[in-house]
């Protein structure tokens, strides 16, 4: 039945308030609804996760308003710049710490806006805390057997994603013998050769690798859109994770920065995506079939 909840902590002055308001804004907080009835305003700051602490015995040893965030360097960074921006160059030491470790396994910096008015910044050393917890794929290709198809049209371009692919599957502990590469004429073709993989039962995820460009052909959008329907398709249909590694650029240029010149290789990414899938549906059917 609970919703949320929300600590209203008063500061000293509306200047304090306008601090933490531009400070909370500058770090991208989502504003929620504030108000002003002439004799005293209010800012609200939404926020995915909240929680209360209530202590007793002893006074808290940290600020009254405590934010968890992740990198908390870059925030610190962060923060330093926007107290740049607004506040004498004197004053930033002494309102501004460095971060430091706590002794509740994290790290903390605070920063000081107003007499009265101190806000920390937190990160843990736990990199799950907070997290909801998931089933997530790892990314150990051991035991694991791949089918790579992979057109010879614009080979330029696909042998660049292949080598890519290749190096994402060994470089995670697939064996050479367990991935089987299958060369098609070009993109229209993957989706036929996919399917008949995926059917076979002899592998655990397919890598699709192609390229089309725009000037190739003016049926450019309906090949595409073919090839990306059959792909798609006959992963939900044969069970079998397929990951999409088929480009679409307006030009060959952007076709090579997308394998490997610039851009990274779509070829590696895509045999990263297939190991990840095959993890998280053993351990999908390992779960279902324990319950």
């Amino acid at each position: 039945m609970i919703k949320g909840m929300t600590l209203v902590t008063q500061v000293a002055s509306h200047a304090a308030l306008d601090s933490l308001s531009r400070l909370l804004g500058a770090l991208g907080f989502e504003l929620g609804r504030g108000w002003d009835d002439g004799t005293g305003r209010g800012a609200a700051f939404l926020v995915p996760l909240g929680n209360l602490e209530l202590i007793a015995g002893r006074a808290p040893a940290v600020p009254p308003i405590l934010i968890e965030v992740t990198h908390l360097d870059q925030v610190h960074a962060a923060v330093e710049q926007w107290m740049i921006a607004n506040y004498r160059t004197e004053e930033i030491a002494a309102r501004l710490s460095k971060v430091a470790p706590t002794h509740w396994k994290s790290e903390l910096f605070t920063v000081n806006l107003d007499p009265g008015l101190t806000v920390g910044f937190w990160e843990s050393e736990n990199p799950l805390h907070g997290r909801p917890v998931a089933v997530e794929g790892d990314l150990s290709a051991a035991g694991m057997r791949f089918g790579i198809v992979v057109a010879r049209w614009n080979a330029v371009i696909t042998d660049r994603l292949l080598q890519g692919a290749l190096d994402g599957l060994c470089r995670s502990g697939a064996k050479k013998d367990e991935i089987h590469i299958v060369r098609v004429p070009g993109a229209w073709e993957i989706p036929s050769a996919a399917r008949t993989l995926a059917e076979s039962k002899t592998v655990d995820a397919v890598v699709t690798l192609g390229v089309l460009l725009r000037g190739e052909t003016a049926h450019y959008e309906a090949i595409y859109n073919e090839v990306a329907r059959g792909i798609g398709q006959s992963q939900q249909e044969t069970g079998v994770p397929h990951a999409f590694g088929v480009l679409t650029c307006e030009t060959l240029e952007q076709a090579l920065d997308r394998a490997g010149v610039k851009a990274g290789n779509k070829g590696f990414e895509a045999a990263i995506a297939a190991i990840e899938m095959v993890s998280i549906q053993r351990k999908l059917t390992t779960e279902t079939a324990a319950r």
